[in-house]
Parts: C-alpha cells; sequence; structure tokens
C-alpha cells in the first residue's frame, strides 16, 4: 500500500472509533464528504486491504509490449551500453533510438526499463548544495566563456580543449575544439559568436592570463589598466570582462562542460571523428544546432541586447596581435628578435624615438603603424655582435701591485698624530702666510 492509502486507513479507523467525525476526516484526507462516505464504505467491507487502489499489481494498458521492450533494451545494449564511462544516458539514448532506430520512447520510461535491466545507474550523491545565481534577463547581456581540457576524441586523436561560451540568459552556445586556451583560441570562438550573434555587452572568465593580467609595477604606479591581447581585442568592441572569483560563480558554463563531455565525446565516437578539423566540422554542421534546439530556453524579456556587429574589415583589425615599440636612431624596429627597416615615408612620418604599433594577424602577415597609419618597412639581417677579444697571458708581466699601507712616519700619519693645540699653530701660520703673500702682491 502506498503512505496515501495507509494514511487514510489511520483516518478511517478513528472515524470507526468514533475519535472523528467524517466531515472532519474528509478535510483530514483533502477529499469531498461524498467521496469520504464511498472511502468509509470499502473500510467497513474489506477492511484496510478495500482501500488499496485496484490496478495495485497489475501491467498498465498503456505498457509497451514485451516484445517490443525487449527490442528496445536490446539496441540500447548493443549500440549505446558499455562500461560507465562510455554508456548514453536514457536522454541520449532516447534521442538516438527516435532518430537512428525509429523507435520512439519517453526518457523517463527508457530510464526505468534501463535501471532494472542494469544498463544504467543512478545519479551519485550531489556535493554541498551552493544557492545559484539568478539568470540574467536579456539575450547577450551576459556571455560566459571558459575552456575545456579532455580527451574529446578519446584514444583516437590528440587530447584538446573545447572553447565553450554559453548565454547566461538563454544557455545557447558557442562552440569550438582547439590545441589549448591560447588568446588565438579565445579569439576564435569570440569571433564565432559575433559573426552569429552580434556583440555582448559583457563577458564572464576566469583569471588566466589569456583574459586578464595584474600589470607591471610600472603599469599599477601609473594606474594605467593592464590589458592583455584578449583584453585590447574586447576594449574595441566595448566589451566588458568580468573576472570571476571561482569556478562555482560561472558554474552554467562549468555545467555545460559536463554536458558535452558525456554527449560530444560520444557522438565523435559514434562517426569515428580523429581530428580536430572534422570535430569542428561536425559541430558546425550538425551538434551545435542541436544542443541549442534542445537545451537553450527563452529569456526573461523579449529584448536583444547584441550590438550589431562589425564588418569584416574592422574585424581583421581588431582580431590580430599588436606591440608597441620604439624606433632607433637609424629607422629600425626590433621586434621579437627581427630587425625592421623603415623606407622613406611620403606622407605619415615617424620620427626616431618615437613609438610605432606591430601587428600580427592570425595567419602570420605582420605589419607596421605610426599613429594609425601603415609604414612601408623591409626585414633585414640582425647586425652582427662584435666579438670579444681576449689577450693572451703575458706570464712576463710584473706581478700586481700590492695594496700599501702608510707607514707610521708619512706625513698622513704625521697629520693624523697632531695634538689640538699642533694644529691650531699650523693653521695661525697658513693664514700669516697668505696675508704676507696678498700685502706683497698689492706693493708698487
Amino acid at each position: 500500500m502506498s503512505r496515501k492509502e495507509l494514511d487514510r486507513a489511520g483516518v478511517m479507523s478513528r472515524v470507526e472509533s468514533e475519535d472523528l467525525k467524517l466531515g472532519d476526516a474528509a478535510r483530514l484526507m483533502g477529499v469531498s464528504y461524498r467521496q469520504a462516505k464511498r472511502i468509509r464504505g470499502k473500510y467497513r467491507e474489506h477492511g484496510a486491504v478495500g482501500l488499496r487502489h485496484g490496478n495495485a499489481g497489475k501491467q498498465s494498458h498503456r505498457a509497451r509490449p514485451d516484445a517490443e521492450r525487449s527490442e528496445i533494451l536490446r539496441l540500447v545494449g548493443e549500440n549505446y551500453g558499455g562500461a560507465e564511462g562510455e554508456r548514453f544516458g536514457p536522454t541520449l539514448a532516447a534521442e538516438h533510438l527516435e532518430r537512428e532506430h525509429g523507435r520512439k520512447v519517453h526518457a523517463e520510461t527508457l530510464r526505468r526499463w534501463m535501471l532494472k535491466e542494469g544498463l544504467w545507474s543512478r545519479a551519485r550523491k550531489r556535493r554541498r548544495m551552493r544557492q545559484r545565481r539568478e539568470r540574467r534577463e536579456h539575450f547577450g547581456e551576459l556571455v560566459q566563456l571558459d575552456g575545456s581540457q579532455h580527451g574529446w576524441l578519446e584514444e583516437r586523436g590528440p587530447r584538446g580543449c573545447l572553447m565553450d561560451m554559453v548565454d547566461d540568459a538563454t544557455s545557447v552556445a558557442e562552440i569550438r575544439l582547439e590545441q589549448q586556451e591560447t588568446t588565438w583560441a579565445a579569439a576564435r570562438v569570440l569571433r564565432n559568436w559575433i559573426e552569429r550573434h552580434g556583440v555582448p555587452l559583457a563577458l564572464y572568465v576566469d583569471r588566466k592570463n589569456v583574459y586578464v593580467s595584474s600589470g607591471s609595477e610600472q603599469e599599477r604606479m601609473s594606474g594605467k589598466p593592464a590589458l592583455t591581447q584578449f583584453g585590447r581585442m574586447c576594449q574595441k568592441l566595448g566589451i566588458r570582462i568580468i573576472a570571476a572569483g571561482s569556478p562555482q560563480a560561472k558554474g552554467r558554463v562549468e555545467r555545460a562542460h559536463g554536458t558535452h563531455q558525456d554527449r560530444l565525446v560520444k557522438e565523435l565516437r559514434l562517426r569515428g571523428i580523429d581530428s580536430h578539423a572534422e570535430a569542428n566540422r561536425y559541430i558546425e554542421q550538425e551538434y551545435l544546432a542541436e544542443h541549442n534546439r534542445r537545451l537553450s530556453r527563452p529569456a526573461r524579456k523579449g529584448e536583444d541586447y547584441h550590438r550589431a556587429a562589425p564588418s569584416a574589415a574592422q574585424l581583421r583589425k581588431i582580431f590580430r596581435l599588436e606591440y608597441e615599440h620604439s624606433i632607433s636612431n637609424d629607422w629600425v624596429v626590433r621586434h621579437q628578435g627581427r630587425h625592421y627597416q623603415l623606407e622613406r615615408q611620403r606622407r605619415n612620418y615617424a620620427p626616431a624615438g618615437s613609438k610605432v604599433t606591430v601587428w600580427e594577424a592570425e595567419d602570420g602577415t605582420l605589419g607596421i603603424e605610426y599613429q594609425g597609419q601603415a609604414l612601408r618597412w623591409k626585414q633585414i639581417v640582425a647586425p652582427m655582435k662584435p666579438e670579444k677579444t681576449h689577450r693572451p697571458a703575458d706570464r712576463t708581466a710584473a706581478a700586481p701591485r700590492r695594496k700599501t699601507i702608510p707607514g707610521a712616519g708619512h706625513p698622513w700619519r704625521k697629520r693624523m698624530n697632531l695634538t689640538t693645540e699642533e694644529r691650531q699653530s699650523v693653521r695661525l701660520w697658513k693664514i700669516s702666510n697668505a696675508l704676507s703673500a696678498a700685502s706683497s702682491s698689492a706693493a708698487p
């Protein structure tokens, strides 16, 4: 018997012992007075067993046939089973059964079947609860960005880092598989987001050197904000960077990592994908659209806070690495061990000692600008440093001069040994000599 049926049996026993009126019993059971009378009749006729539901222990009329249930479980075991870290969950397995085999079954129904057959285990005990931060209200108001190092290709290919962007209001995602979480990796996924949705207001990132910098001592003393290369790109786009204090603070993108580590890894395994290029092609063409369709949600308010995306030419000028260097007296700029000779300019003249910007594009293209204008240059061979000449050892040379210490009869010693009266007489003698010399020079 269920808990509700046991509670009703206890209430009916109090009614039969006249400790409780039937009207009060109806309110205790949450039913009408007429329904309470029916329950009392069953209790008087059959006792507590009479309150048990009539279909208890019987198969539901809506249950799937045993043959169909066995066939579905066979497909799950052969195609989507395996070890605990490899097998598909009930939700993902139900999606593939409908798409690949034409067998439609509800995920919760499949979950019960898989639990009974040992094809799935219950969720592990959850960690200590943390209160979740409320979602932002508008699409594009805040986007979380993070990288996840994982064996995305398992043993078929190299490890990689999945760059994941998740909108805080809608959970719309943009992902890309890279080798490492670098400046260019973050720039590529951000550029994909901008081209697809527009420029968001803010990015929520962790405190890695790719995104934020503590700055040098000179920058901290001058009050100049320290920017990384990625931070400078976001500053040009008008995107505010917010650094999280802990992984739990950006929990939405952290939970999205777990979803991709379950679903994406299995999808890549089914298709035999073994390289980052093939994985990104599959993500772009199939996986991402299906993921956003299933797991995204509408924002609480309909206004889109994305700003219009810049043109392709403007994006090329924004997504590049920039370095500031000084021009030497011979109009040479040094950058990463290479030397670039500035050629004679017609209009934009850069004087020696001034600052120029050396930029590098993702494809390796390099340029030099002065006050926003491009300069003509050519790479030259670095000048050879003069070799240090070593004198051969001269064994006939004299020995090094030893340090001498004045003796007791040295004038320095005598001067130091004078008494106070003797020093005063010497000083008076010097004064008298100076006066006599002055008088003799003034005489005709």
